[in-house]
């Protein structure tokens, strides 16, 4: 697999995204997977407040959160079925501004992908759109597929054998996180101004259209479900013990 981040403009607030990706990678091969940074898509939509309190970002993460528990290095929450810090808000490389998730982000993913297939005349495009994460027990950040399109973010290994002959009955390989990480590595967190970056010979299994919620796995058989119950979390619409 191939990874090449690309240096980029600074892109301004409500600026055309496919034109801003389009300038700057003219043209990309068959099978291309094009990571995007979840800041581009905040900024392309509008969604960018000046920030004024730690408070007012406080409440404003508790409003755009199914769930919020505050730690003593961030707010974990729930947003979209995603576990994720701050609900996405983010005042990193921001100017002094709080960068919020628009909604609807498969949507805008996949009208991404589509102004880009036509500008670059190309039929299996990929779009994975990176944020940061923080696993459990986990030093430092690692990213996250916030949304994709083009791409089967989720491969099923069960009823394949492992290298002894038995069979794999639990197993699903997350495709999306995988490259989403992988590309954001090479991006940078930081100053580099790389908010793109090319995945070429990866193994993703390329489509049209994406399963509705393919990626979500149901809480009742989530690994951290217990965990998540005991600090308090119910789906909406559960009621609490």
């Amino acid at each position: 697999m191939k990874i090449t981040p690309v240096k980029t403009a600074l892109f301004q607030p409500r600026e055309e995204l496919a034109g801003f990706i389009v300038k700057h990678v003219p043209a990309v091969q068959e099978n291309t997977v094009l990571a995007v940074a979840s800041k581009l898509f905040c900024l392309w939509k509008g969604k960018v407040l000046p920030y004024e309190s730690q408070t007012q970002k406080d409440e404003l993460i508790k409003q755009e959160s199914e769930f919020a528990l505050q730690t003593p290095l961030c707010w974990l929450t729930v947003k979209d079925g995603m576990v994720m810090t701050n609900a996405g808000i983010d005042e990193s490389n921001a100017d002094g501004n709080l960068l919020l998730l628009p909604p609807d982000m498969y949507k805008l993913a996949a009208q991404l992908r589509s102004q880009l297939c036509r500008a670059w005349g190309i039929k299996n495009l990929g779009i994975v759109v990176t944020d940061s994460m923080i696993l459990p027990f986990r030093a430092g950040v690692i990213a996250g597929a916030v949304a994709y399109a083009g791409f089967s973010g989720v491969r099923d290994e069960r009823g394949h054998s492992d290298l002894f002959g038995r069979e794999l009955k639990v197993t699903l390989v997350n495709v999306a996180d995988s490259l989403a990480t992988s590309a954001a590595l090479c991006m940078g967190e930081g100053n580099e101004l790389q908010p793109l970056a090319l995945i070429e010979q990866s193994p993703a299994e390329f489509v049209d259209e994406v399963p509705l919620n393919e990626i979500k796995y149901s809480i009742e058989n989530d690994l951290y479900t217990p965990l998540f119950k005991a600090a308090g979390y119910h789906k909406k619409g559960e009621k609490n013990d």
